[in-house]
């Protein structure tokens, strides 16, 4: 039952093949045995997923149907679960147990899904290798020397691992589609606002956003289709109808117009990379699409740009743990400032007081003009960039990530080299971009991705793209060895 997708899960339980119960037992199971290889959980609900499998089953045996009901999922743990410690992959909400269920956790568990636990991330969503838990680092199902990606890397192992079918996860400059890339997995970023914030404990507001990992864009539209929608919660939540995403998977991609950006393909992109790249554009244009090479000629500012705005936001953001209210407080503080210093110093890790710091320099005064206001403009040149190169074609396609997973480690003394492994993700959510990643074969036995942008609200385009893709391709039908 583990080799299930979403899609086959929601058609044995409608044919009543198995139970809700057996499914979610199995996995259960499946985790306590090869998780401890992984380290892809903080936490494992088991009692409240058998409970709601068990609920969950009783609704169908009522009448009611629907592709959600009975699902196990997981979700990353910055999602507030009530009762349920919602970490954040961090020392500091080590012991905070969420007061109420986050948006995205309660659309789901309405439309029937199990919740199998909590996924590793890295701290605050802080990193792209899923290496600053305070867990520990998660290893990748694929050879486990190598990182997974992050900060989702703990849905994206646990998924490509086939632990469970699908899980949530955040992408603030590429933590969805990244992790995706390094796992042979289908992920989604959805246009910002298309998906509720409530309730997702906050990196950088401005451009976090909630989607899902699976591993086909099949499972992808049906996740989304459970996550999606206006929240009032959330001030920057759009009002705008959620289509069918399902309905629009098998849409010809005859006259598709498909741009590829020339600064994708310079130097630092690994080329057997680049070459599996251009396979896929064969593979799409046999189905009909047309390619043309395209310019973003402002992506080259998008990395410094990001690690100000990101930071900035992140120093706001986190301010609120400081020890007085929730979350970790230092012992036998002597005052007010030793217990604001001590508990942040001891609370945080290495990571995210590197970017606090430097957010909070970029804030400060004399130097916000020069740094933060700066990057805000280019924010708005990329913006343009895309407006411009939607005008010519209907998607953009190109490499998600310019090198292989590297080893466990190998990036800690050079965290530069690792914001550089988010090249061709971050432009996406500094114009609030959908966008989507999917599996495009192998390099030595590592996974490789294919990333596709679209204009605002057409994650249908994205995922009737990547599932005609993958009618005709099997990169993500294949397991890795030992799971």
């Amino acid at each position: 039952m583990h080799q299930l997708t979403l899609a086959e899960i929601a058609r044995g339980l409608a044919d009543k093949k198995f139970s809700s119960e057996e499914l979610t037992r199995t996995l259960l199971a499946r985790i306590n045995q090869l998780d401890p290889q992984l380290n892809s959980f903080i936490s494992v609900t088991e009692e409240l997923a058998i409970s709601q499998a068990r609920a969950a089953d009783a609704r169908r045996a009522a009448g009611e149907n629907g592709p959600l009901l009975g699902a196990p999922i997981a979700h990353k743990d910055l999602f507030c679960t009530q009762g349920i410690r919602t970490s954040c992959g961090s020392k500091m909400l080590d012991n905070f147990k969420a007061p109420y269920d986050a948006t995205v956790v309660s659309k789901l568990a309405e439309a029937g899904a199990v919740t199998l636990g909590k996924t590793n991330m890295d701290e605050f969503a802080m990193g792209s290798a899923n290496e600053s838990s305070h867990y520990g680092p998660v290893k990748n199902p694929w050879n486990l020397e190598h990182v997974p990606g992050g900060s989702s890397g703990g849905s994206a192992a646990a998924v490509a691992a086939r632990l469970l079918p699908a899980a949530t996860a955040t992408d603030t400059g590429g933590s969805i589609r990244q992790p995706a890339a390094l796992t042979s997995l289908t992920g989604l970023k959805p246009t910002y606002g298309r998906v509720s914030r409530w309730g997702m404990i906050a990196y950088a507001s401005s451009l976090d956003q909630g989607g899902p990992l699976a591993r086909t864009a099949e499972d992808c539209a049906l996740l989304l289709q459970g996550m999606a929608g206006f929240d009032a919660k959330d001030s920057t939540c759009i009002d705008e109808p959620v289509p069918d995403y399902s309905a629009s998977l098998n849409n010809s991609l005859e006259g598709l117009r498909i741009g590829l950006p020339k600064e994708y393909f310079g130097a630092g992109l690994d080329p057997r990379i680049a070459d599996l790249v251009q396979a896929s554009v064969k593979e799409l244009e046999k189905l009909g699409a047309v390619v043309k090479e395209i310019s973003l000629p402002n992506m080259q500012h998008a990395i410094p740009a990001y690690y100000v705005i990101a930071p900035a936001e992140a120093s706001s953001n986190l301010s609120r743990f400081d020890g007085v209210r929730f979350g970790y407080r230092c012992e036998n503080p002597v005052d007010l400032t030793d217990l604001y210093k001590r508990s942040r110093g001891e609370g945080f890790g290495i990571e995210v007081q590197r970017r606090i710091m430097v957010g909070a320099y970029a804030l400060s005064a004399g130097y916000y003009d020069a740094y933060y206001l700066q990057a805000q403009k280019i924010r708005r040149l990329i913006k343009n960039d895309f407006m411009a190169a939607f005008n010519e074609v209907d998607v953009i396609l190109g490499p998600t990530t310019p090198n292989l997973a590297w080893k466990i480690g190998a990036k800690n003394n050079d965290p530069v080299a690792e914001y550089l492994e988010d090249v061709y993700t971050i432009t996406a959510n500094l114009a609030g971009l959908p966008g989507l990643s999917m599996p495009a074969g192998f390099v030595d036995g590592l996974p490789v991705g294919v990333q596709l942008l679209a204009p605002y609200f057409q994650e249908g385009r994205l995922l009737n793209v990547a599932h005609r893709y993958q009618q005709v391709t099997d990169w993500h039908t294949r397991a890795p060895t030992g799971f």
